[in-house]
């Protein structure tokens, strides 16, 4: 697929119209670019999150999952049309499975948790919690999408990735921590009384 972008800016959404991958005309406040525009929220807080120390390996894999995300906006940015699906770039399950595999390392090596986990502790696994909450905002945004369009409007894998990818940046908080030499941040109840 060729990307070829001469020019930025159009001044087609002026009166804040845009349109969406299959070319039809909706409102910037349509929950369908809604919940694209919070992948793409979460795209970018995914690149902070890789400017942290990190483990090694993690900033390649980091990589990938912006460019799932990327994947993702694009499935969300045309509406599922059983009539026109070649060709139409849907995010795949075996994303989903490679995401599962990565919690399934690094959980591993976690020790069991006793508590609900607060965020923060290193830099890193503080990023990665504003990332795992941004994740679960995006995945309500895309339910919403699903529960108030047509059956079958959203490709079958995207809240399965999002849902799986939340997970995830659990996990990667608790191993950022973990290879920091610091303890999880754990939640006392009633604790600030």
């Amino acid at each position: 697929m060729g990307i070829h972008l001469t020019k930025i800016y159009t001044r087609q959404g002026d009166q804040g119209d845009t349109r969406l991958g299959d070319m039809t005309l909706v409102r910037k406040d349509h929950l369908r670019v809604n919940a694209y525009g919070e992948v793409d929220e979460l795209n970018a807080v995914v690149g902070v999150v890789r400017l942290c120390d990190l483990p090694d390996g993690w900033d390649s894999r980091l990589g990938q999952v912006q460019n799932d995300l990327f994947d993702v906006g694009a499935d969300l940015a045309v509406p599922v049309d059983p009539e026109s699906e070649e060709g139409r770039l849907r995010i795949a399950p075996q994303r989903v499975a490679w995401l599962e595999q990565w919690c399934d390392e690094v959980n591993s090596a976690l020790e069991a948790l006793t508590s609900f986990v607060l965020p923060g502790g290193s830099p890193a696994a503080a990023h990665l919690h504003v990332a795992r909450t941004v994740c679960r905002r995006a995945e309500r945004a895309v339910v919403m999408l699903a529960d108030h369009e047509p059956t079958g409007a959203v490709g079958e894998n995207v809240i399965a990735y999002l849902n799986r990818l939340s997970d995830l940046f659990f996990i990667l908080a608790r191993g950022a921590n973990a290879s920091a030499g610091r303890p999880d941040v754990l939640w006392v109840p009633g604790g600030g009384s």
